[in-house]
């Protein structure tokens, strides 16, 4: 029985022992995380004389530093050097001490003495590199890595490592050379190159950097295949559109792909209105022939990039029947379908409002809504489109009955909205602005933020310029030029905006008419001029309606057509600052830490 009791009288001082250990272990550790390295000192001493743990060690030795209580850590340092005289961690505790105390030769001997004995053990060299890392002595930490190697006659090893350090310290060409070496054998790691390239990558000269590297890899080693995808990125990143198209021809080639990566390319260079390589890119894959899986899409993607390319302007009315012929071929070749309508909507549009062919325009939208098996969404779209080309044939009373005919159809829906809004425009068009306001008005309320925009626009415009018998005359002038330019009568629509300063002096529409002149600079492609209108808009009238609108269209310029980064920054930073309740903000965002080298989504 006395055995027993003494027994379990053993067991229960070991518990509470173990439970008075741990108090002081979490204890320890908190006073340690608040900087009160005094009380923390006290019960590591505590752990670590009852332990003789290495971790209680070296927060017990970094304590005792904290508080510069010198002579104490020196004591305990050599101490354990003279007990374990091959424990690189004491070698390194005593070449922390020394720098500590300003005596920078001693240490920086003791830290060499600890690299020249690293063991060629993994698990030790990553353990003594770790040291050097948590008193951020990074560059010490690099070299273990790197001795590391050599002793270990491999450079697999720490891979992750020094591409966190590389990272953190911003050694881009360090960086870069690990993500080189490791790429090969670990392939999966290129989205993650990818995004950290773009994240620490601040200038022209850093992607140059990363440029050279790639193809010095490449000139060594052109079987490894992962270096051109990588520089194919590297090209997009810097928008050298004809130089990645040129990468992509010869991956395509040498790889004999069945064209994927070369149309998801192209459609990349579609959406950032490279429209001269995306068409390159188009056809480059038709000439794999029918057969291939994407000669249809890449064949419809050339003709509507063409169309793009067309309705930016930069194609003359020769190229523009070309490409009503090329739709035409496909309606010709698969007909009149749901699946073609796309084709047909286009060839209209074509028709209508650029070889002023209306009356053939208007035949065909009134046989397009005729066609068995629409989806009710193509169906309403169809309706608008005619409406708006009963406008173009002055017949707005057919215009206002398939308007409101949509807005029936779609009631509380995007696209019955869009009816509505449509029908108050053309109200306005008329002159007949009490009731167009009184529709936009209620389109204020839309779920959808784009027409809810416009007709806050439409119904500010028509409130703001109605305020005096001259100011009602000049609006009547100015929707007559916005009816114009629907009409896509540019050059007339241009001359009535002119007429209404000389006409109607000191009229309240100087910033509308500014906007009005930017859209039709920029359809015309007469992209400088744009700009100046438009910097004149936000420059003079930063509290109208439209200021907003200017410095988001301003900015798409400078960054897409001008390719001024710098300028596009700049005017996305001041749209987010001086109107962060636009409609734009959230996306001059995006667009504005893209250009900065952000990772975008994150």
């Amino acid at each position: 029985m006395k055995k027993l009791v003494l027994v379990c009288t053993f067991c229960l001082l070991r518990f509470l022992c173990a439970a008075q250990d741990h108090t002081d272990d979490a204890l320890a550790y908190q006073y340690y995380q608040q900087g009160q390295f005094q009380e923390a000192s006290i019960l590591f001493e505590k752990l670590y004389n009852k332990n003789k743990n290495e971790t209680y060690f070296e927060l017990y030795f970094s304590s005792l530093l904290k508080i510069k209580k010198f002579e104490e850590a020196e004591k305990l340092v050599r101490k354990n050097l003279k007990q374990n005289p091959k424990n690189l961690t004491y070698s390194i505790a005593l070449g922390r001490l020394f720098q500590e105390k300003g005596q920078a030769q001693e240490a920086n001997k003791q830290y060499m003495e600890a690299l020249s004995n690293l063991p060629a053990d993994e698990f030790k060299i990553r353990e003594i590199a770790t040291q050097f890392y948590n008193f951020q002595a990074y560059d010490l930490a690099i070299t273990a890595f790197q001795q590391g190697r050599k002793l270990l006659k491999s450079n697999k090893p720490f891979t992750f490592e020094l591409l966190s350090i590389y990272r953190y310290k911003k050694d881009k060409q360090m960086l870069i050379q690990e993500y080189l070496d490791a790429l090969p054998e670990m392939p999966q790691l290129l989205p993650q190159a990818e995004s950290v390239f773009s994240t620490i990558f601040e200038e022209n000269s850093d992607y140059q950097l990363l440029q050279g590297a790639l193809l010095k890899k490449i000139q060594k080693e052109p079987q490894i295949e992962i270096y051109t995808k990588l520089l194919i990125w590297q090209y997009l990143q810097q928008q050298e559109y004809e130089m990645a198209l040129r990468q992509l021809i010869a991956q395509d080639k040498r790889i004999k792909d069945d064209g994927g990566i070369l149309y998801q390319a192209a459609n990349t260079f579609l959406s950032n209105q490279a429209y001269t390589v995306a068409i390159k890119a188009y056809e480059y894959l038709l000439l794999k022939g029918k057969e291939n899986t994407y000669y249809l899409p890449a064949k419809v993607e050339l003709i509507n990039t063409r169309y793009e390319l067309l309705i930016a302007g930069k194609y003359d009315k020769n190229a523009i029947t070309e490409l009503a012929a090329a739709y035409q071929s496909i309606l010709d070749e698969y007909g009149k379908t749901p699946l073609t309508v796309f084709a047909l909507k286009k060839w209209i549009n074509l028709q209508a409002y650029y070889l002023n062919q209306l009356e053939t325009a208007e035949k065909a939208l009134e046989e397009a809504i005729k066609i068995p098996g629409l989806s009710l969404t193509d169906l309403g779209q169809l309706k608008l489109e005619l409406g708006d080309l009963y406008i173009l044939t002055q017949q707005p009373w057919e215009a206002i009955l398939i308007y409101e005919q949509v807005a029936k159809q779609f009631e509380n829906q995007a696209i019955g909205n869009e009816a509505r809004y449509r029908s108050a425009r053309l109200s306005y068009y008329q002159g007949n602005f009490a009731y167009a306001k009184s529709q936009a008005d209620v389109l204020k309320a839309s779920t959808s933020q784009l027409i809810a925009n416009d007709a806050l626009n439409l119904s500010l415009l028509i409130s703001d310029n109605l305020q005096s018998p001259t100011d009602s005359s000049a609006l009547k002038m100015y929707a007559d030029a916005e009816m114009l330019q629907f009409r896509n009568l540019s050059s007339q629509a241009m001359v009535k905006l002119d007429s209404i300063e000389i006409t109607f002096p000191n009229n309240s529409l100087q910033d509308d008419i500014l906007m009005a002149k930017s859209k039709i600079w920029i359809k015309d492609n007469e992209i400088n001029k744009a700009i100046e209108v438009l910097k004149l808009l936000t420059e003079k009238h930063g509290t109208s309606i439209w200021a907003d609108d200017a410095l988001f269209i301003l900015g798409g310029l400078y960054e897409n057509n001008l390719k001024d980064t710098e300028q596009a920054k700049a005017v996305y930073q001041k749209l987010i600052n001086d109107y962060p309740g636009s409609m734009y903000t959230t996306e001059a965002r995006k667009r504005f830490r893209k250009l900065r080298g952000d990772i975008i989504g994150t």
